[in-house]
């Protein structure tokens, strides 16, 4: 079984597991390159008892034992660390997935630093995380789990059994999702929630299409990108581009594109082949788009530069989109109330939560309505309203509050959900389908803008966080 869920409308995150037990030694500092274990070191046996030693060893024996190493340390990421069983076990799991996906694999050793390379970032992302105290408790884990289970077609019991049948510790796989989960809210806040579209952007994105200059059609493309460090020298993007040129001479003469891809790239789906999925072509841009104008499926680009690095892309396929241009299509609105309470010097996130979750258990037993709790308590100008928000479109709010309102039927109020607003509670109170108004094809057009600079802005984001991480490689303790 292939185990994935959306993260969202356009990536798919593949779960990887593994409980690491740690015992860590700092040993002295070492060369600035790293030197890579192929396996995890052995435990060793503990030494023979006094009892069992020969006589002419009786003083060694009665001296304290030595240490044992387990695990050692083979990277240091600003306060935090990646050991060896760490990367061990990691690369155990990767190597099973691309063996599924069909995928040759790379040199260990390569496909070692690739992988060495990516925990470093996810685990730069993770303290950031925790500084900004964003946090996933276990009611909204388990709720994730859930629709997982129900994306691969399993009852709950049914999904940890064939976890549990394919090696995979449900606790491990828990923790696995926490973090993914995490990390998608770090990116929804520092990446997504600052990416703005102007009028502008709009009104110049639906004249090219009036003009039939935005094509409606979808593009299957992998990419692998040589990235350029953040202020590099000319030497340093000399390097890099004569890295990228060596890359693109094995493509040439019939290097396999995943397998190379997983050996060399830079970006974060290096591992998966640097397939990008399939996308419409408003949502890429427009240096991918010219690069493969001319190319046909299964053919490669030259090199392409981007502020991010050096993009070699493929075509894998194409298709026509059909879009309906004479009527606007149908949308879904939801009609929707809450209550907010925001985080402030006086009100802490855990007062915000504990407060909600009063007023939930109010609501729940019928000790108030909605509608008097929201004019008592909410602090937002719907509060007057009864916590009214009237219709909402899809992109009117923040992705986590629209993602919870998503998940409710009608009538159901939501757990305190947080948001860079404060924690809500939410009803949905109905739900209705209509045509879209020329104000909802504006909409459109600025959540197509929108998802391709988020695109953008993310790998960019990703690149700044990995070159002011402080990284120090380890070698073999001594």
């Amino acid at each position: 079984m292939n185990v994935s869920f959306s993260m969202r409308n356009h990536s798919s995150v593949r779960i990887t597991s593994g409980i690491v037990l740690l015992c860590m030694s700092l040993g002295m500092v070492g060369s600035a390159q790293a030197q890579f274990a192929t396996t995890p070191p052995a435990i060793s046996a503990q030494p023979a008892s006094p009892a069992s030693a020969p006589p002419a060893a009786a003083t060694t024996a009665s001296r304290p034992a030595q240490p044992k190493l387990v695990d050692s340390i083979i990277v240091v990421v600003n306060n935090d660390v990646i050991t060896r069983q760490e990367l061990a076990d990691r690369l155990v799991m990767v190597e099973k997935r691309l063996t599924a996906q069909g995928t040759t694999l790379p040199p260990r050793p390569q496909l070692q630093r690739q992988l060495l390379e990516r925990m470093i970032v996810e685990r730069a992302q993770t303290q950031m995380a925790k500084e900004n105290g964003i946090i996933v408790d276990d009611v909204m884990l388990d709720r994730a789990i859930s629709r997982i289970a129900e994306q691969n077609k399993l009852s709950l019991p049914d999904f940890r059994t064939q976890l549990e049948r394919e090696g995979i510790a449900y606790p491990a796989f828990r923790e696995d999702i926490r973090r993914e989960i995490i990390m998608q809210r770090l990116r929804e806040r520092e990446v997504d929630n600052k990416v703005l579209v102007s009028e502008s952007e709009v009104d110049n994105y639906l004249a090219a299409e009036n003009n039939g200059a935005v094509a409606h059609q979808d593009l299957n493309l992998a990419q692998i990108l040589i990235r350029v460090p953040e202020n590099a020298s000319p030497e340093q993007v000399a390097a890099r581009r004569q890295r990228a040129e060596e890359v693109l001479r094995q493509l040439k003469t019939g290097a396999d594109f995943a397998k190379t891809a997983a050996t060399y790239s830079d970006s974060s789906d290096a591992l998966n082949g640097g397939d990008l999925g399939w996308r419409g072509q408003d949502r890429l841009p427009q240096l991918f788009l010219d690069a493969v104008a001319s190319l046909k499926p299964g053919e490669v680009s030259g090199i392409v530069k981007s502020g991010n690095g050096f993009h070699i892309i493929k075509l894998i396929d194409r298709r026509a989109t059909s879009v309906a241009k004479a009527g606007a299509p149908a949308v879904e609105q939801t009609h929707a109330r809450h209550i907010l309470i925001k985080v402030n010097q006086v009100v802490s996130a855990a007062e915000a939560r504990r407060k909600l979750l009063e007023l939930k258990e109010r609501l729940d037993h019928k000790a108030a309505t909605f509608e008097e709790l929201a004019k008592l308590y909410s602090n937002d100008l719907s509060a007057s309203k009864g916590g009214d928000l009237g219709w909402i479109y899809p992109g009117d709010t923040v992705p986590e509050f629209e993602r919870a309102m998503n998940e409710l039927k009608p009538g159901e109020i939501s757990q305190p959900i947080e948001s860079p607003f404060g924690f809500h509670l939410i009803q949905v109170l109905e739900r209705k389908t209509d045509d879209a108004s020329k104000e909802r094809t504006r909409l459109a057009a600025r959540q197509a803008i929108r998802e391709r600079k988020i695109d953008e802005a993310t790998e960019d984001w990703l690149r700044q966080l990995r070159d002011s991480a402080y990284v120090e490689y380890r070698t073999d303790d001594n």
